[in-house]
């Protein structure tokens, strides 16, 4: 096997990658709660996880890897405050909860498809598993690290040394930065529910030694771990937005249970922004996959657009950045493809060539180098034109998952018929010299991402 070295969040240093137990490597990474679309920023995560299984792939391993589905159990709050996602989403929609599960996961999964993130060879509903969580719960119980009080079993931190070991906050500053409780059964306000004891007109509930009730969203990827990786297994990942509660969380438990660490290597995914702040529904800028495409843009240019940017540094959205990342990513598959019929290469391009796939597996395998691999990738598309860039992109794409060895697709720069309609009022109001209609227009014809040339003879329309 290559080597292959990963930052791990928990050392925060760069490590030698050595599994558990070659060539086979298990890992589990923190899926969606399927309560509404995943917007970009979540998908970002998921594209960092597939360039992580598509580099284990190609450095010869052999993955196993589960991704959960939270379909019950994560409450409004990454803690234990406010209602379930989904039985929020199914009073607002008027749905069952399996319903909106059903919805929302196959349009996530679409989403997947779209961006050539492989799917995980374990996908794991929570709901299929909640014996698995239960029996979990208990046995933390009998070790002395759960307690019942009226709404809940709560993990009990202060007997859990290790407490804050990832994010880097002791117990006392744990405990000092929580709120206060609204349950005052809690030992301690920064005591964690592994499992919520429902209230009748509660939707989502299962028989348990505690009464009806549910699990909390951290018990369940700790159980689900367990049933199908084991005790201990190589990878877990997710987003830094989990490291402080979820994966702290996590690691509480699942160590509490076993009495050793569970995960050799914990890998997260860095935020995404938009136009340099939040991404916030409140600000209009939350978009999703559909948004891009009615956009005009190509999922794929939307991969290439996050793979220019390390997993571990932030990421920020902007329209013109995709524009940008579109038109690289047609013009890198339009120059590989040109090389489709041409001749093979001579010997010293041929050595060129080698060393530009020899940089580029490099780079990957440090730490998930994507960036630097594609600036190598251009360096050898630069080359003479040969056959052999065009099958060395081919047996590259596996890395990749940019479709770099097909045509790019011809697009439709059509301008759809809304936006006609909203540059025909702005003129309409122009043309009447009503200005500040017109100034609304235009600001929410910028929204969607196109700007407006006026003429003495009328106005052009243009995509950002």
């Amino acid at each position: 096997m290559n080597d292959l070295t990963f930052y791990n969040t928990l050392t925060r240093k760069k490590e030698k990658f050595m599994p558990i137990s070659s060539p086979t490597v298990t890992m589990y990474s923190c899926g969606p709660t399927v309560y509404n679309y995943a917007h970009i920023g979540n998908l970002r995560t998921y594209v960092f996880m597939d360039e992580l299984r598509r580099t284990l792939k190609f450095a010869g391993y052999t993955t196993k890897s589960v991704m959960n589905i939270t379909d019950v159990g994560h409450l409004m709050s990454d803690g234990d405050d406010g209602e379930d996602k989904m039985q929020s989403a199914a009073k607002k929609q008027n749905k069952s909860p399996e319903e909106i599960a059903a919805v929302y996961s196959a349009a996530f999964f679409k989403d997947l498809e779209r961006l050539r993130i492989l799917t995980p060879e374990i996908v794991a509903k929570a709901t299929d598993n909640i014996a698995e969580m239960i029996d979990f719960v208990q046995k933390l119980c009998d070790k002395g690290y759960g307690y019942e009080t009226d709404d809940g079993i709560y993990f009990d931190i202060s007997k859990f040394d290790g407490y804050g070991k990832l994010s880097r906050c002791n117990l006392d500053d744990a405990l000092a930065g929580a709120r206060v409780a609204v349950n005052t059964q809690k030992r301690h306000p920064a005591d964690f529910a592994i499992w919520k004891k429902a209230e009748k007109n509660h939707i989502m509930q299962w028989v348990s030694p505690w009464g009806m009730g549910y699990p909390g969203w951290h018990i369940e990827c700790s159980a689900m771990g367990k049933k199908y990786l084991g005790e201990r297994f190589d990878i877990h990942t997710g987003g830094v937005d989990h490291i402080p509660i979820h994966h702290e969380n996590e690691i509480a438990q699942s160590e509490a249970l076993e009495g050793h660490p569970v995960v050799n290597t914990w890998m997260h995914g860095e935020f995404m922004l938009v136009d340099g702040g939040k991404m916030s529904k409140s600000l209009g800028n939350v978009y999703t996959v559909d948004d891009l495409i009615s956009r005009g843009y190509s999922p794929l240019a939307f991969r290439y657009f996050c793979m220019n940017t390390h997993y571990r540094n932030k990421l920020n959205f902007t329209f013109d950045g995709l524009n940008s990342a579109q038109t690289a990513y047609d013009r890198l598959r339009a120059a590989i493809s040109s090389n489709i019929n041409a001749d093979q290469a001579s010997a010293e391009v041929k050595v060129k060539i080698e060393a530009c796939c020899e940089r580029i597996i490099a780079a990957v395998y440090d730490d998930l180098n994507f960036p630097l691999a594609l600036g190598e990738l251009w360096n050898m598309v630069k080359l003479p034109q040969c056959r052999d860039i065009y099958d060395a992109a081919e047996k590259l794409d596996c890395l990749f998952g940019l479709s770099l060895h097909e045509q790019p697709e011809k697009r439709d720069d059509d301008i759809p018929d809304d936006v006609k309609a909203i540059a025909e009022e702005r003129y309409a109001a122009r043309q009447r010299k009503d200005w500040a209609t017109s100034d609304a227009l235009r600001d929410k014809l910028d929204k969607l991402g196109y700007t407006v040339l006026d003429s003495k003879t009328g106005y052009e329309i243009k995509r950002r």
